[in-house]
């Protein structure tokens, strides 16, 4: 067996945190990472004992929650509180950085930024990055041991269960099952 990569390791990790998020709208993890070794790791989250967009939906101001604190500065965040030095380190998010996050990561001292997702990539964020001389690195997890659909293939069994339970199904609901689940499961059903 061969073993997991660094990139996909460390995005792995991303996206384990991002599972701890409490915004609705985009689940996001970060992991920082400095000589192979994590040094941090953030999920955007609302403030410490405030409310959670989970429980009273999201604050939108000009398109953008504000009840949250980004991944990432969540995980220099961290770093900060406990006198972690971010110099030279990496950053691993599952989405593309949002431009503050981005100025906050270049004043940290982050010197690469690797990233699963394209997410409203500003402009200004990439040139930013380039300016500074930070490399941005697009790793697409693809370790089968992270389900980062566990909540779409339960639904789906739950709904494929239920169905079940009537004793007759059409064909069409036959092949839109098995369409579904090929495009979850990544597989040929028949």
């Amino acid at each position: 067996m061969e073993r997991i990569s660094w990139d996909q390791y460390f995005m792995a990790q991303s996206h384990l945190l991002a599972l701890r998020s409490t915004c609705t709208r985009l689940m996001v993890g970060a992991t920082i990472v400095r000589d192979k070794r994590i040094i941090a790791g953030g999920y955007n989250g609302s403030v410490t004992g405030s409310v959670h967009c989970m429980d009273e939906g999201c604050y939108v101001i000009d398109g953008h929650c504000v009840r949250t604190v980004h991944a990432e500065a969540n995980a220099l965040l961290q770093c900060a509180k406990f006198g972690v030095p971010t110099e030279n380190a990496d950053v691993y998010v599952t989405h593309f950085p949002c431009l503050q996050c981005c100025k906050q990561l270049i004043q940290a001292g982050i010197k690469t930024v690797y990233y699963a997702e394209d997410y409203r990539n500003h402009p200004y964020a990439e040139q930013l990055f380039s300016e500074s001389g930070v490399k941005t690195v697009k790793v697409e997890l693809d370790y089968l041991a992270v389900d980062t659909q566990y909540r779409e293939k339960q639904m789906f069994v739950d709904g494929l269960l239920e169905k079940l339970e009537l004793s007759t199904l059409e064909k069409e609901e036959i092949t839109q099952i098995k369409n579904e689940a090929e495009k979850l499961f990544q597989y040929t059903t028949e």
